[in-house]
């Protein structure tokens, strides 16, 4: 596996225990993400969905790095995720800066490298005669 696909699959385990806390741990959340805002039992199970559903998308874009629809769908809830993110802090103020910077650190770099990497993972096909 590439060094990214390891990378994906650690950002997708991190964000497997978002997604605990979203349907079992609201108030954890609530103090390590929306630290300004109080969250109700539904807020916490659509925050834990939509998490599960991007760390299923980790998963298996690191496991399939040459799948350009995958690929593609991965990077755009990394930058979905910030865009988030970024409004909840920025805008509506329901969340420090603080936690934005950790929200930043794991999207940003996860950005960053798919984009260096985007045509890197591509198998070559036969050129037809």
């Amino acid at each position: 596996m590439k060094a990214l696909g390891w990378w994906l699959m650690l950002v997708g385990s991190l964000r497997l225990a978002s997604v605990w806390f979203g349907f079992f741990d609201i108030w954890a959340l609530q103090v390590a993400v929306y630290s300004k805002s109080t969250m109700t039992e539904v807020h916490g199970r659509t925050f834990g969905v939509w998490t599960l559903l991007t760390c299923t998308l980790c998963f298996l874009c690191a496991l399939n790095l040459d799948s350009k629809p995958l690929y593609t769908a991965t990077f755009l809830s990394f930058i979905y995720a910030l865009g988030h993110f970024l409004s909840e802090c920025l805008i509506y103020q329901t969340m420090t800066l603080g936690n934005l910077t950790t929200v930043t650190i794991f999207a940003g770099t996860s950005i960053v490298w798919m984009l260096l990497q985007w045509n890197a993972h591509e198998k070559t096909r036969p050129k037809s005669s």
